[in-house]
Parts: C-alpha cells; structure tokens; sequence
C-alpha cells in the first residue's frame, strides 16, 4: 500500500465494480449533486445572511471550487479510483489522512442526505396536507434504495434525465430572469439595481454576513466531487475524468453566479428567505401562470435528484474505505453486477435516519444541516490542495497527466491561502465559528479513530486492506 514516503509514482485501485457509465452520465451526476438543497434552498439563507453581497461569497467560493476541481481532476485522470481525494490523501499525506477524509466526506454526505429529503418531503407533504411529512420522506428513501441497488448502468441512466430536468430549468429560469430584470416581459418594469443598493446598500450585514454566509455557500457547491469518484465505474476512466470535470465546473460556475445575480437583482434581499424559496419568489414575479407551481415540483426533482446522487456517492467512498482497510470488511462485498450492496444499505440505512429526524424535528433541521456542512467542505477542500500538491511532482515524472493545474504551484498555493482566509473571516460570526469548532472536534476524532485503526492493523496484519 502506497504511503506518503512511497517513492513509486502512485496509481489508482483496482476497483471490482461495474463500469457501464459513461461521460454524459458523469457530467450529469456532478451537476445532479451539486444542484440540489444548496443552490434551490440555501441560496435564500445566504442571501438573508449576506444580502446582495452573497455574490462576493459565490464569487469567492466558485474561484476556489473551481481550482479545487482543477486539482482533483489532474489527480483523478491520473489515478482514477472510487476513492478519489481520499485515496490521493492516503498516497500523497499518509495512512491517517485518508481515513480522516474519507469518513469526514461520508459523515458531510450523510448529513446532505437529510436536507435533501427533509426540503422535498417538506414540499411533497404541502401538496398531500393529510400525509404526514416522515411518511413522505420515508417513501422517497425506499425508492431510492432500489435504485442505488440497481447495476451502476441503470443508476446512471435514471440520475442522467434526473438532472438534465434541472438543468433544462435552469437555463430558462436565467433566460426569464434576464427578461423580468430588463422589464421585457409582460406588465413588468425593468428593475435595474434598485434591490442591488436597495435598504442598507450592497453589503448590509457588512463583512461578518458575507464571512457568515461562505458556509452556506460552501454547501451549496458541495456534490461536485462526485465525478472523480464515479469515474471508477466509467468506460474509459482517464479520458472520462479529464472531460466530465471540465465540462462540469464551468456549468457549475455559470448556473450558480447567475441564478444568484438574478435572484438579488429582481428580490429585496430582506425577502429572499421566505417559505417558498427564492426561485419561486422570482418566477412569481413574471406573472406567467403555473410557472411557480411548475418550479415547485422541478425543486422536489432537484432535490431527490441530489440525493439520489449521494447515496451513491456516501456508498462508494464506504466501499473504498472498506477496501483500505479503513471500514469494516463486508461493505466492500459487491453484488454479480458490481454494486457494493453493504455499503448502499449502510447509505440507506441513514436516509432512514433522517425520516425519524423528519417526523422529531420537521421545520428545524433544514437550516441545521445547511450550517453544518460548509465547514467540512473546506477541510476536506484543504486536504485537495496538499495532497494535490505532494502528488504532482511524481505524476509529472511519471508523464500520466493529461488534465493539468493552471500555473502550478503557484494558483495551488494561493487556493489553500484563500482557504484559510474563509476560516479567518469565519470565525468573526459566532454561529460559523461554533460550526467550524464542531468540525474541528469531529477531525480530531476522527485522528483518534485512525490511529487506533491503524495500530489494529499493525498487530492483525490479516485484516488489513487491498
């Protein structure tokens, strides 16, 4: 197993599991991912927060998720596996590093899973006021169950048409947008930028609402990183990784800047967060009949889309971990058409989960789970970067990179400086330095907890990993 004082140029796992997805299919699923809770709900929480100058967070945020991307790329044509960035942390950091990404992304998913079907049964249950909101959400995670169980062809398949929907949308939601700005659409008046330097100017939380507002936007871009782990059950994994990221983060960087620039340019910011969501806000502002009610239900789309997406993708990286030698043996156990069955139910097991949070805590736990993402995003964001840097000098010695960092080392240096200056701003804002605390406390953990695996391993050699 390769460590990080390892001198042999690093390749990826020999990964068992089927490989009937194709580059359309990864391209969707990391837009599917990344298009869900954060972007059709969180949005309006960052707005509230921030105010208009939520686009100098989405502006901030998409640099770095772009550069993130960039490296992660590199590093996944080079050494595709479904472990992805925890798999390059283990072989460029060490034993320890991967353990600690790979289940601090899997405790992150898990806590995404329940936002995403905690906002669609919340939605679903308006529509159905005599079916109780857990029922809901209980349905949708059986559903889901048999779809993740399905071959990985037919998974990619389903989430592909899953997520062109919302694409679709949101290309004519920006198209709309732009129309109701310019006051071209019917008994509308252009609104220029009244609401832009509207009450309380550009920034009027100053900038502790902007600091404050980066954890809701960190979640927000959080699921692109899907690509890299699916591409280990793609056809041809180098070429599809190289396509599907670059393809993938410039979609992601348009879709986000300017729904956002949008939504704060047509809303006061003081009302972007009310029930019904800042997309709808805006669509009901067109006066176009049935186009809000539509834009309901392409929402609950997005977001079981999205969740979808991560049970695959919490799956994956269990069975990757698994394989290591870092999770328990028998979710790396696979079925005749190469799902990881185990690791799938252990996913399952948690949208369970979050039915009973569901049915315990229906209206609070959205915004909880939308706070206590974005902090793990930036350490898993941060452990990219190094493990980016570490590994590069051999890959490039060993000639295997066809996707490559933009003026390395030099922009990979500056990505993790504008990481920790998210960190720095962050904590300035009570609630984002309590989360960020938490993270810290969760890593910390999760060290112990990899040290003692580790030793485990030390004196019973037998079970140690592929």
């Amino acid at each position: 197993m390769s460590n990080s004082t390892d001198p042999a140029v690093p390749t990826g796992e020999s990964d068992d599991l089927g490989h009937g997805l194709k580059v359309r299919h990864l391209t969707m699923m990391g837009l599917g991912s990344a298009i869900g809770a954060g972007l059709f709900l969180g949005t309006g929480v960052g707005i509230a927060t921030a105010g208009p100058a939520v686009l100098i967070s989405y502006l901030l945020a998409g640099i770095v998720v772009v550069f993130v991307m960039r490296m992660l790329g590199e590093m996944g044509a080079a050494m595709p596996t479904s472990g992805s960035f925890a798999h390059y942390a283990r072989v460029g950091i060490g034993e320890w590093a991967g353990f600690v990404l790979g289940w601090l992304y899997w405790f992150m998913l898990v806590m995404v899973l329940g936002a995403e079907i905690t906002g669609s049964a919340a939605i679903v249950s308006r529509w159905l006021p005599d079916v109780p909101q857990w029922v809901v959400a209980l349905v949708f995670v059986v559903f889901f169950a048999a779809v993740n169980l399905a071959k990985v062809s037919n998974f990619g398949e389903f989430e592909f048409w899953f997520a062109a929907v919302k694409v679709a949308v949101i290309v004519g939601f920006l198209v709309l947008g732009v129309l109701l700005v310019f006051g071209l659409l019917p008994d509308t008046e252009p609104v220029g930028t009244t609401n832009l330097f509207g009450d309380g100017g550009f920034m009027p939380t100053g900038f502790a609402g902007v600091a404050a507002g980066l954890l809701v936007v960190a979640f927000a871009f959080g699921g692109i990183e899907i690509v890299t782990i699916a591409a280990a059950e793609s056809e041809n994994p180098r070429r599809s990784i190289a396509t599907a990221v670059r393809a993938v983060v410039w979609r992601i960087s348009v879709f986000y800047l300017g729904s956002v620039a949008i939504m704060v340019l047509v809303l006061p910011w003081e009302s972007a967060n009310d029930g019904s969501g800042p997309f709808i806000a805006v669509l009901d502002r067109a006066h176009i009949p049935y186009v809000s009610g539509f834009m309901e239900l392409v929402v609950v789309v997005a977001l079981l889309s999205a969740f979808n997406a991560n049970i695959y993708a919490t799956s994956r990286m269990v069975y990757s971990l698994s394989r290591q030698g870092n999770g328990p043996a028998f979710m790396a156990r696979l079925s005749r058409s190469g799902v990881p069955v185990n690791a799938v139910l252990l996913s399952v097991f948690f949208g369970f989960v979050s039915v009973l949070l569901n049915w315990w805590l229906p209206d609070q736990l959205l915004g909880l789970l939308l706070n206590a993402v974005g902090a793990a995003l930036l350490v898993i964001w941060v452990f990219i970067v190094i493990s980016h840097l570490r590994l590069r000098p051999r890959l490039e010695a060993a000639g295997t990179l066809t996707v490559r960092m933009w003026w390395y080392p030099y922009l990979s240096y500056l990505t993790l400086a504008m990481l920790g200056a998210f960190v720095i701003l962050m904590l300035f804002d009570a609630p984002a330095r309590n989360q960020l605390i938490s993270t810290a406390g969760l890593f910390l953990v999760l060290c112990v907890l990899g040290y003692l695996n580790r030793r485990y391993h030390r004196t019973h050699p037998h079970t140690a990993g592929h």
